[in-house]
């Protein structure tokens, strides 16, 4: 049951709303989560989506940036039960059957599988990895900031696109690998920005590692949930919050929604322009995801892809650099970008002898498209012989990904475009980007800065409004 009054509602249990809620309760504020689905976690939650036993992350599954994250540091989430399990190598690029690229944790490693391009490697993210303590807290906030030297000195080839910093290399081997760490941004790699993505992605695996939570990624909201518990919080399941009236009497509401969840709340409260500010709010291309239960590891024609816990199946830097061009454009692409995950490092995801596949392909904004055909004839051209490992598959299109997670619109799980404009201009052009006209009403979602990852920093950003504001 509801209380009758809180310092602080939250609406919305993902990895922001519980941050924030946890952050403000620390403060000795009372604060209460309302989450409309029957489980917490947002894009963190885990679940049998195939077989009994087999355990899949139904959204997020690699953390490069948790791990990163000053918030999830500062607020010791391993003494409320969250582990990190690390594969050997951290993310691969698969360019070709049996031709591969790895990044390694060692930048020197990476360079030396390289060759040729290993000293223009590091000359390119060796500065980004041996500054990343003073870049990661500040490309984890509102760039509004002032920046520092190592911000500058980031900025200056993170402003670029990243087939433009690709062209330093000769190889394919590079180049591919490069470029497929820069696809996370789910832009063309033409255009500005997406070179520091690449950067980011690359130095993310050199220091910390891309893990995957012990379990599943469940447990970093349950670790979330149990730290606001401690505190004296409180959480509230299958609750839809459709109108503020619902909510306990709050001297602060934070919504870890979309802008136009927070507009439909705040309509004829607030002034037009802000409501249509948020309501044109522009969201990016879709994901594909498929999960399976296997019999077997997946017989890569390349046996070390085995090492790795996430793989870029993405093929040559020509083909990622169309294919996102074309996602982009609204047209799905033969040969579409894949992401894969295979968490068999972790042995509670599967049944003894067996094995668990994420992946997710891009594919463009509310695609109604079967892609599937095309997913598995990429698997079976790098993995021959792959269908026959298949137990069962889950599949969630864009539209079941917004039905599963409201703020998914047309299948956008980054919550947003984060194009040049609206990433600096997310979820408006204003100095605080979590406050709204209501004085106090918050949003602290990842359609806010810094953006899409489970890091919990939007969640932390918009806490340290509300405390501002309730000084």
């Amino acid at each position: 049951m509801a209380r009758v009054a809180a310092d602080i509602s939250v609406i919305g249990s993902g990895p922001n709303g519980l941050t924030a809620a946890v952050v403000l309760a620390r403060q000795g504020l009372s604060v209460e989560v309302f989450e409309a689905a029957d489980t917490i976690g947002g894009g963190t939650r885990t679940a049998e989506l195939t077989l009994p036993g087999f355990r899949h992350d139904v959204c997020s599954t690699s953390h490069p940036f948790a791990v990163t994250s000053p918030v999830f540091s500062e607020l010791d989430l391993e003494s409320h039960g969250l582990r990190w399990v690390h594969a050997e190598i951290p993310f691969a690029q698969a360019i070709a059957p049996g031709r591969s690229a790895y990044a390694h944790r060692s930048l020197q490693d990476t360079a030396d599988g390289l060759g040729v391009d290993g000293a223009s490697w590091i000359d390119l993210v060796g500065p980004v990895v041996s500054d990343w303590d003073e870049i990661a807290p500040r490309f984890l906030a509102p760039l509004v900031r002032v920046p520092n030297g190592e911000m500058i000195r980031f900025g200056a080839r993170g402003i670029l696109p990243a087939t433009l910093l690709a062209q330093r290399f000769q190889k394919e081997e590079a180049k591919a690998l490069f470029l497929g760490g820069a696809a996370h941004s789910f832009q063309p790699l033409t255009r500005p920005l997406t070179g520091g993505i690449g950067l980011v992605m690359a130095a993310t695996a050199h220091t910390h590692g891309w893990p995957i939570a012990a379990t599943g990624s469940q447990a970093i909201a349950d670790a979330l949930a149990a730290a606001l518990r401690a505190s004296d919080g409180e959480i509230t399941t299958s609750t839809r919050i459709e109108d503020f009236d619902q909510l306990p009497r709050s001297r602060a509401i934070l919504a870890d929604t979309t802008p136009a969840a927070v507009a439909d709340l705040l309509d004829e409260k607030v002034p037009d322009r802000f409501l249509k500010a948020y309501r044109r709010f522009r969201y990016g291309p879709a994901a594909y995801k498929v999960d399976y239960a296997l019999s077997d590891p997946v017989p890569w024609a390349d046996p070390d892809l085995h090492r790795t816990g996430f793989i870029h199946l993405g093929g040559t830097s020509e083909e990622m650099t169309r294919a996102e061009s074309h996602v982009a454009a609204g047209r799905s692409p033969k040969r579409p970008f894949i992401l894969v995950s295979q968490p068999s490092a972790d042995p509670t995801r599967a049944p003894e002898g067996s094995h668990t596949l994420w992946l997710y392909a891009h594919v463009p904004s509310g695609s109604t498209t079967d892609h599937l055909k095309d997913i598995e004839r990429r698997l079976e051209r790098f993995a021959p012989g792959f269908s026959e490992t298949v137990l069962a598959r889950h599949v969630m299109t864009p539209t079941d990904l917004e039905t599963y997670n409201a703020n998914y619109i047309d299948g956008d799980i980054g919550a947003g475009s984060v194009d040049p404009v609206q990433l600096v201009l997310r979820p408006r052009l204003t100095r605080d980007p979590y406050r709204t006209p209501l004085d106090r009403v918050f949003i602290c979602s990842a359609s806010t800065p810094p953006g899409p990852g489970v890091h919990g920093m939007s969640g932390y950003w918009a806490a340290q409004s509300v405390l501002r504001r309730l000084q």
